[in-house]
């Protein structure tokens, strides 16, 4: 028994005429009559008694009908999910993240990508660069969104944002008056940091910077979660030194001002397994391009190595 015996039984049931049966499925009528007479045949009984002036459903021809609907219906819908899947349109997708990649391009990468695939779960979780990298790959996530990642073996890495640093001061600081600070304007300041260990991280390259500038910070509190860092500085413990997508977000009790003379730049970077072959991954990478292209054409860098539909 094939499907499209099943299809053509089917057709014929609801337009009780041969002839429109087969324009509707877009066949000779002579094989719309060979697929009903060889179904018949497989199930050694009538479905439809016909004669030269009509066509009538027998009784087990109206059984048989409403189960072909019902398995036509599943048949359909596997390979609509089949389809979906192939095109990366569903499924699972999960995505780690470092807190600041929220306050820039992260929601609406989101955005478009729920757009286009309403259909795929999406499991976001705010986690440390050296969380992040092992779990992609351990498999535990798809996507990572870091800053200054460890190189390891089967991870690509590609920068999508390139930032300038601002310092969060509390609003009530004196250097809060200031539309723009050098680094020395900061030294003898209580600093709120990250932890130093494991390395690369980000407290070690604002030491750096500070190091630079003929200083070593005082580190007055750390803390692992940028939404806490922002809540010490407006709480007076200290301040800090952010990428300046921090500063898109109004908070109270704090202010961000421009560091002055200092080149540096952080970059945001995407992080995936190498020989990924998912297509709801490859879809999301694509998607998350356009995206930026889109938004900050001025510093987005493709790379040819990235996976693509």
């Amino acid at each position: 028994m094939e499907l499209r015996e099943l299809r053509c039984f089917v057709a014929c049931a609801e337009e009780l005429h041969f002839g429109r049966a087969a324009a509707r499925l877009r066949i000779a009528q002579p094989a719309v009559s060979r697929r009903i007479q060889a179904l018949e045949r497989e199930l050694q009984l009538e479905l439809l008694s016909r004669n030269r002036r009509r066509v009538q459903m027998t009784p087990a021809g109206q059984v048989f009908l409403e189960r072909c609907r019902l398995i036509l219906a599943r048949v359909d819908d596997a390979i609509l999910a089949a389809r979906q899947a192939h095109n990366g349109v569903s499924g699972a997708l999960r995505i780690g993240f470092v807190g600041s990649a929220t306050y820039d391009v992260l929601p609406f990468i989101l955005r478009s990508f729920r757009q286009l695939a309403p259909q795929v779960e999406l499991a976001l979780s705010e986690m440390s660069v050296h969380v992040q990298v092992p779990a992609l790959a351990e498999n535990r996530i798809d996507i990572g969104f870091l800053r200054l990642p460890p190189k390891i073996e089967g991870i690509a890495l590609r920068p999508i944002s390139r930032e300038a640093l601002m310092v969060a001061l509390p609003s009530s600081h004196r250097l809060a008056q200031l539309a723009s600070l050098r680094l020395s304007a900061l030294a003898g300041e209580p600093f709120v940091l990250y932890p130093d260990q494991p390395r690369p991280s980000w407290t070690e390259f604002i030491v750096g910077l500070c190091q630079q500038a003929g200083f070593q910070p005082l580190i007055a509190q750390r803390t692992v979660e940028i939404q806490t860092t922002l809540s010490l500085v407006a709480a007076g413990i200290g301040l800090s030194i952010v990428p300046s997508c921090v500063g898109n977000t109004a908070r109270q009790g704090v202010v961000f001002r421009r560091l002055a003379g200092v080149r540096v730049r952080t970059e945001l970077l995407v992080g995936y397994r190498e020989n990924e072959t998912s297509p709801v991954v490859r879809n999301f990478l694509r998607v998350m391009r356009e995206t930026i292209r889109t938004r900050h054409p001025h510093y987005y860098q493709d790379s040819e190595k990235a996976p693509r539909n």
